[in-house]
């Protein structure tokens, strides 16, 4: 399929499809045009970049823990490590969020006018 078959099916813009290809993470064969032909399966790949993004994983993280997600053969308790490592680093995010609201909100407690 073509890459505007691709972003249709997925909801993924063009240009991310093509972010996805650079970082190793989606596949294309070129055709003698240069255009992008990608396999069938890209449509369950691209929503699993896509997931992985949402948890808050960025592309060179996605980009190590793919094979092991991806093939069921080679997943090894690195993988559980490197992702408890990205859950750990996302709840020190929240946290520091929290700190920052609480101050925020002393703060229009304390200049806010009635």
């Amino acid at each position: 399929m073509r890459i505007g078959d691709l972003s249709a099916a997925t909801g993924a813009s063009a240009r991310s499809l093509r972010y996805y290809e650079e970082q190793g993470l989606l596949a294309s064969d070129r055709s003698a045009g240069g255009q992008r032909h990608y396999p069938d399966d890209a449509v369950e790949r691209v929503a699993l970049i896509q997931s992985l993004l949402r948890a808050g994983l960025n592309s060179t993280t996605i980009h190590d823990v793919m094979p092991c997600i991806t093939d069921e053969a080679i997943r090894t308790p690195w993988l559980a490590a490197r992702l408890r490592d990205e859950l750990a680093r996302v709840e020190e995010q929240i946290e520091a969020l929290h700190r920052t609201r609480e101050i925020l909100a002393g703060l229009v407690d304390e200049y806010a006018v009635s």
